[in-house]
């Protein structure tokens, strides 16, 4: 029977060993850890500062319409402006990945008035509040009810320009009597909705003399599908000539949200890389000193009958452990990092769960790598040599 088949090193063993030979010399241990412990930190701190920061920046960016486009129509090869169909709401509506859909339509030749100049009067969608992003700042929006009576919502501007400041407000419009209900607050994503008073359907084809044809359509739609959704608009409202229907592209805002993306996975890659490197060269170091400083140990066990392999695997679990240990208190500080500097900014702490559960693994694979040496140079230390050092 071979040595290699006599002697044994039980897994209990291997964690006494280990344990000890960080025990041994405490200080120098947690110097170790120490540095791996500041490079898993600050790995995890950028990432959770950047996804907590990136989390704010991406709720702004979406309140600015990253899926968001507006339709309208465009010139026929004459260059004659064609107008969209009548049911182009309802036909966005069937394309696949859209979300909301509202319209407005340009009344020609109607105006609203009370004590200032006229401005230009619409025909709204129910559905233009979800598709805008536009809120109400007083009063209330068009329902079913409403659009059936002589009722208008304001736009901020509008409303400033005739001296309105409250719901229930009379208006002289399209020489009608019409009631203030609501004044739209500032829209940023639909900026024209500012200066412009909005009524319903039924009381614009009643009174106003409406046809029914929109004149702009906005749409949102799923973030992913929002260039596919952009190829379709035009063939579903005009199948014969798509070239005579005009969309938007895609929100400078969307463009800007993809940037962010990439900017901070750039940045995170990066510092965690320097990160495990610093950590791993450290580890390296303080094992390679160890086996330097160790060798009448190695010896000794070597000569009482441990095999190569088993001081390999006392050295390369040391490394492990030691690398495990620094993931463990950098893990725990760069989470204390992260969650003071939310904290101190307003924001909402986003840091993944699985990053810091891959802060401790990762630590224990690049201590791996950065013990095997080390622990290869240990097991190849014949004994006589150690025990004469």
């Amino acid at each position: 029977m071979s040595l290699d088949q006599r002697s044994r090193l039980r897994t209990s063993d291997l964690l006494q060993l280990g344990f000890h030979g960080l025990q041994a010399r405490p200080m120098r241990a947690v110097l170790s850890s120490l540095g791996i412990a500041i490079g898993i930190a600050a790995m995890l701190s950028v990432i959770g500062i950047s996804t907590s920061s990136q989390a704010l920046i991406q709720d702004k960016l979406a309140a600015l319409g990253t899926n968001m486009l507006t339709v309208s129509g465009g010139n026929d090869i004459l260059g004659q402006p064609v107008p969209l169909p009548e049911d182009s709401v309802a036909l966005v509506r069937r394309i696949p990945g859209v979300e909301h859909v509202g319209s407005t339509s340009t009344l020609e030749g109607v105006n609203v008035f009370r004590n200032a100049g006229g401005l230009t009067v619409a025909a709204a969608d129910l559905g233009l509040l979800e598709a805008t992003g536009a809120s109400i700042m007083r009063g209330s929006w068009l329902n079913e009810a409403t659009t059936q009576l002589p009722t208008t919502v304001l736009g901020r501007i509008a409303a400033e320009r005739l001296g309105v400041q409250r719901a229930g407000v009379m208006v002289w419009l399209g020489g009608q009597q019409f009631t203030v209900v609501g004044i739209l607050d500032a829209s940023l994503l639909a900026p024209e909705l500012d200066t412009i008073a909005l009524v319903g359907d039924p009381i614009a084809r009643k009174l106003l003399g409406y046809a029914g044809a929109p004149t702009t359509i906005y749409e949102r739609s799923d973030d992913a599908r929002v260039s596919e959704v952009r190829e379709l608009l035009p063939p579903t409202l005009s199948p014969q000539s798509p070239i005579e229907v005009k969309v938007s592209r895609p929100s400078d805002a969307l463009a800007a949200k993809n940037t962010v993306d990439q900017a901070f996975t750039g940045l995170l890659v990066g510092v965690g890389s320097i990160a495990l490197i610093v950590g791993g060269i450290g580890v390296a170091n303080t094992m390679v000193i160890s086996v330097l400083e160790r060798r009448r140990e190695i010896g000794l066990r070597r000569a009482l009958g441990a095999t190569r392999k088993h001081i390999r695997q006392q050295f390369l679990f040391e490394a492990m452990l030691l690398s495990a240990l620094g993931g463990l208190a950098g893990t725990a500080l760069g989470w204390l990092i992260t969650g003071i500097a939310a904290r101190s900014n307003g924001w909402s702490m986003a840091i993944p769960i699985g990053v810091l559960f891959a802060g401790i693994g990762v630590t224990i694979v690049v201590g791996a790598i950065a013990g095997l040496l080390p622990a290869v140079r240990a097991a190849r230390t014949p004994p006589t040599t150690a025990l004469n050092a």
